[in-house]
């Protein structure tokens, strides 16, 4: 018979099953969040200085927009503080290899705190509809718009030349490239999240 000390045996099984489940996603945010956090420091190694404007061109929006395809937002978040986190204590994450807290109060802070901001709201857009267009509009507001109006906003404050020159010295040369950057991460992103799925890790 069906006593209630069954009933409470199945709860405590279902309740263990639970927390085993729950250790395993904590587990696998942690691991995701560290590879892409690793992914977006090495990432910052690959640079083409521009002369036209104090802020470099690097593969980093690109791997920012990817984490946002690919990622939860909770793995997102995770990602993001410790890309940001290792730069902060001096690991060289940040653009050109360089690190440091001066950089997130410096020029290009803006930029990096745009990459945590827009990346979150790229995995929040396509979290319940990973369609190629609407991928695009996710990584066109949070991966561009969301981070070149930061980034431009700190630039023109810390170095006093305004929003609208910073605008046009820090963002605008770049803007057609990262329109590029960001059909290459929606395709990328699509086929990872594709495979993820099957395999049954996101």
């Amino acid at each position: 018979m069906f006593f209630p000390h069954n009933i409470l045996l199945i709860t405590n099984l279902i309740d263990g099953d639970m927390k085993i489940m729950d250790k395993k996603l904590k587990v696998r945010d942690m691991i995701y969040s560290a590879l892409f956090a690793t992914i977006i420091g090495v990432s910052s190694y690959i640079i083409i200085p521009l002369p036209i404007s104090p802020v470099p061109i690097t593969a980093q929006s690109l791997a920012v927009m990817l984490a946002g395809c690919v990622l939860t937002p909770i793995q997102v978040v995770l990602s993001m503080i410790t890309f940001l986190l290792m730069g902060i204590i001096g690991i060289p994450v940040f653009s050109g290899g360089t690190a440091g807290f001066g950089i997130i109060v410096g020029k290009t802070g803006g930029y990096l705190i745009g990459f945590l901001v827009g990346a979150i709201i790229i995995s929040l857009l396509v979290r319940k509809n990973k369609s190629l267009v609407n991928m695009m509009i996710a990584c066109f507001i949070g991966g561009i718009v969301v981070v070149h109006i930061l980034g431009s906003a700190w630039l023109g404050q810390v170095t006093s030349i305004g929003i609208k020159k910073a605008f046009l010295l820090g963002s605008a040369p770049f803007i057609p490239g990262d329109l590029i950057k960001a059909v290459v991460a929606v395709l990328i992103g699509r086929k990872l999240s594709k495979e993820m799925k099957r395999i049954g890790t996101q």
